[in-house]
């Protein structure tokens, strides 16, 4: 079973919004919400030498998630290959684990009286195709793939990179 996860180098991101546009129109998520967002994180150096940083934000599909157990409704589950999702049925949009979600990845979508949020696009992943956020991507900053898959790029970059790399990369 695979363990899915996203590795987003943050030192590629070109703060473009390619993902966070291809996320919305994909998901049709509504206005003034999103599944993920690409913020501005700084500006390094001086002018005329000085480099933008973006801050990507969206589900970390956590190992121990707290938006699961503060779902009263048991919509909120995490499955087998590590993807926290929201069962849509059982959602009363309470919020809850709206509140609970240290990364502000969640949303009550008003129009449908529940949770939405990330969720690696699952039904994209039951297809065999990337995520529209990572497949969208032109400076190729996020990296989707099996962490247990000790061939794939994201077990590279987190087990063998990541102790290497000096340069901000966050796994989602």
């Amino acid at each position: 079973m695979a363990r899915y996860a996203m590795v987003i180098d943050e030192e590629r991101c070109v703060g473009c919004q390619s993902c966070t546009v291809a996320c919305k129109s994909e998901w049709d998520v509504p206005n003034g919400f999103a599944r993920t967002r690409v913020r501005p994180a700084g500006v390094k150096g001086e002018f005329p030498n000085f480099i933008s940083t973006f801050y990507v934000s969206q589900c970390n599909h956590c190992d121990r998630p707290t938006c699961v157990p503060a779902c009263p409704s048991g919509a909120t589950y995490q499955d087998r290959n590590g993807i926290v999702r929201v069962n849509k049925e059982l959602c009363i949009g309470c919020g809850s684990c709206v509140a609970a979600c240290p990364y502000g990845a969640r949303y009550v979508d008003s129009e449908k009286g529940v949770v939405d949020k990330c969720d690696f696009c699952a039904v994209r992943l039951e297809e065999g195709l990337q995520p529209a956020c990572a497949l969208t991507c032109p400076a190729n900053a996020k990296i989707f793939g099996d962490l247990e898959d000790s061939s794939g790029a994201v077990f590279n970059m987190v087990y063998h990179l990541g102790a290497q790399r000096t340069q901000s990369a966050t796994v989602a």
